[in-house]
């Protein structure tokens, strides 16, 4: 038995280091690609040859240099990021809680709408939402960018079903002593969900980190344009800027790995036990 279980655990080790390996692969492209001169990639393409006497890191000296607007995209991107996947995790927080945990007329049925929504891609709204971002007049600005992801349908049946496995007990011994609502959601939920913010936050600040299409027909001006659209439009049909390109999406990846070194202890409970019902 024992030796069955060695040999299990020594396969297991195995698959997961060559799953490892392969998704790392994309990444290690991207950094060798990134120490290449722009004609070499042009001429050969992405991958993993390179001559060391011709790399270095003018690549990176020249984003570094002020000569291009990356920085101006990058910090737009940042306070993108962080204010809508904040905004988002609370206020979808809000709404799971009170279907997992209060009962009103018309629950049901409220709960299913949000499903409905779920199921409908954001392209198919894009016109409508374009519109009425027009009518409010917040064309050009941040938050014409994070108005439409701010309530999250998909972080909304999350969080319900994360505290759909939380016992109801919690809140009726709060209120027996005389804690007010917003007191038991803050002071005794909140440390609960910390496993539930944790795996959305990740999901969510990558969601918003690479958002492309809504930001590019939102904003029109460049020193407002977010990175993956910044980055777009280093390629156009007057001329490919590769050398920043290549260098600037593995600036951009920073972010995101941050985030998930953070996030990633709490990342599989809190993405688990959303998953079960109590």
């Amino acid at each position: 038995m024992v030796r069955k279980n060695r040999i299990y655990s020594v396969c297991l080790f195995i698959f997961f280091t060559i799953v490892a390996i392969i998704t790392l692969l994309p990444l290690a492209l991207l950094a060798v690609s990134s120490l290449r001169p722009g004609s070499d990639l042009m001429r050969y393409g992405l991958n993993f040859s390179i001559d060391w006497a011709s790399a270095n890191l003018n690549e990176y000296k020249m984003l570094f240099s002020g000569q291009n607007a990356y920085f101006t995209w990058y910090k737009n991107s940042l306070i993108i990021t962080v204010i809508q996947v904040a905004l988002a995790l609370f206020l979808s927080a809000c709404v799971g809680y009170g279907f997992a945990m209060y009962e009103f007329k018309g629950k049901n049925v409220a709960f299913v709408c949000v499903l409905l929504v779920m199921m409908v891609p954001t392209e198919v709204i894009l016109l409508p939402l374009y519109r009425l971002i027009t009518k409010m007049k917040l064309i050009n600005s941040m938050w014409g960018i994070m108005l439409p992801y701010l309530v999250i349908p998909m972080l909304i049946f999350f969080f319900r079903q994360y505290l759909s496995g939380i016992s109801k007990e919690f809140l009726d011994a709060a209120r027996v002593d005389g804690c007010t609502e917003y007191g038991i959601f803050f002071k005794i939920m909140v440390p609960l969900m910390k496993p539930s913010f944790a795996a959305m936050g990740i999901y969510q600040g990558m969601q918003s980190w690479n958002n492309f299409l809504w930001p590019m027909i939102v904003i029109n001006k460049i020193d407002k344009i977010t990175l993956p659209v910044g980055l777009q439009s280093l390629l156009s049909p007057y001329g490919n800027n590769y050398d920043i390109l290549i260098a600037g999406s593995c600036f951009a990846i920073i972010p995101i790995l941050i985030l998930f070194v953070c996030f990633q202890r709490y990342f599989i409970e809190g993405m688990t036990a959303g998953g079960v019902k109590g």
